[in-house]
């Protein structure tokens, strides 16, 4: 039906500007649906850079000592911290000033990353790119899936976590093995100052001149839900954070899970790339068994998404949880770039599983008008997950002096958070518009 594009005024604001013919539908939009993966692999590039390079670098290049495994957890805790006040707010500025600028924000802010990494004279100076990293995964991770979300049909959410999800964590596995490579070729600094400036620029340039703003097809889902009532008052953030983690049942129960399930992969992040050099294994090596984590993860989600808009998505979220907590409990307990690489897969599988569908439930359960502000107090509660769980293992291993603490904390978290989701998430998805 026609709809009106719109653009934003002289106050930031998003305002209609002109008629055009909108339709829902991932086919009916390939185009800026395919733009929008594009943006997503950029921004999992960009955090990708660091899962393998930073931590196994952390001592030799930024002045780390032996066993200081809480100083090599507070990059990733101050991460997850900026990255979900960023969804916190990303969904509700996007509702008022567009998804595309707030995307373009994100990668501007992004811009000095590679200059801080190039000249960083202390650990302090990695800190604080992690903090800009957190800004420009808050903001442009959510505001290319919002963009996904609005021009597709609502029966197609789970298909488009799973595009979604696919794109941005091959994304980061791909990235952790070549900037692995690159830095043997032209050192730490340098290889990650080549690879970052590059993937941000890119991702800068293309946000501007390729990315319509989707917000006309945002509103289109608001007028055509069955359950959307014109006369009722407007939702707060505050109200709406209230219901997403106290009030709702369903909602809190994947808000649960989607903090634990980070704690996944805050362990590949921060303790795998050490635990596998200090069993003897190179760098390389270590980035090659961390990106079959990160491919599986992402390829799976090709068929774990979709397959989640036809047999439901529960049962997918519970026995990923619980494969992951296996997979990462196991690996302490095995020898060998094989069996670590198997495990690795198979902890991938289960991320596949969850993590999409984790996503698309929430969908499931808002209103249309309210999506895209409970969608980002969904990946608040997510990524908090990076800074509790970053927080939690590096006091244990930084107590403990030793790695084996983590995993068991991160496999016994994600089996109880898995049974939470089994007892109060109901079977049945309620279907939006």
């Amino acid at each position: 039906m026609p709809q009106s594009l719109g653009q934003t005024n002289t106050d930031g604001h998003f305002e209609p500007q002109q008629a055009v013919s909108i339709e829902h539908g991932i086919q009916a939009n390939i185009r800026q649906f395919s733009l929008n993966l594009v943006q997503i692999f950029l921004v999992g590039l960009t955090i990708g850079m660091t899962r393998v390079v930073i931590p196994g670098l952390a001592e030799s290049e930024f002045g780390l000592a032996d066993e200081a495994f809480f100083l090599l957890a507070s990059f990733v805790v101050v991460f997850g911290i900026v990255k979900a006040v960023m969804n916190l707010f990303a969904g509700k500025l996007s509702e008022t000033y567009g998804r595309k600028k707030i995307l373009i924000l994100g990668w501007l802010v992004a811009l000095p990353i590679p200059f801080i990494l190039l000249y960083a004279p202390n650990w302090n100076w990695i800190i604080f790119t992690t903090v800009l990293l957190g800004f420009n995964q808050g903001l442009c991770w959510s505001m290319a899936l919002n963009s996904k979300l609005d021009l597709a049909k609502s029966t197609q959410k789970g298909l488009v976590n799973g595009v979604n999800e696919f794109a941005g964590y091959a994304a980061v596995g791909i990235a952790g093995l070549v900037t692995a490579y690159i830095v043997t070729l032209f050192g730490p600094r340098e290889g990650l100052f080549y690879f970052s400036l590059t993937v941000i620029v890119l991702g800068l340039v293309l946000a501007r001149l390729t990315i319509v703003e989707t917000l006309p097809w945002a509103k289109l889902h608001q007028q055509n839900a069955r359950v959307a009532d014109k006369t009722e008052e407007t939702k707060s953030l505050g109200q709406l954070f209230k219901l997403a983690s106290i009030e709702s049942k369903p909602l809190f129960a994947l808000n649960q899970a989607g903090l634990v399930e980070k704690f996944t992969d805050a362990i590949v992040w921060i303790f795998l790339p050490i635990y596998f050099m200090s069993q003897g294994i190179t760098l390389i090596e270590s980035g090659a068994i961390i990106a079959i984590y990160g491919l599986v993860w992402g390829a799976a989600q090709l068929i774990t998404g979709p397959l989640s808009d036809k047999i439901g998505r529960k049962g997918l979220i519970v026995w990923g949880m619980w494969f992951c907590g296996i997979g990462i409990i196991a690996i302490p307990f095995t020898q060998g770039i094989s069996l670590w690489s198997l495990e690795a897969a198979f902890i991938g599988i289960g991320m596949a599983m969850l993590y999409p569908n984790l996503g698309a439930s929430v969908g499931d359960f808002s209103p249309p008008q309210y999506r895209a502000s409970l969608v980002g107090i969904y990946r608040f509660w997510r990524d908090s997950g990076y800074a509790i769980g970053a927080l939690v293992m590096g006091i244990m291993a930084q107590w403990s002096q030793d790695l084996l603490m983590p995993f068991w904390f991160v496999g016994i978290a994600m089996f109880v958070s898995g049974l939470i989701v089994q007892l109060w998430l109901p079977s049945r998805q309620v279907e939006q518009a």
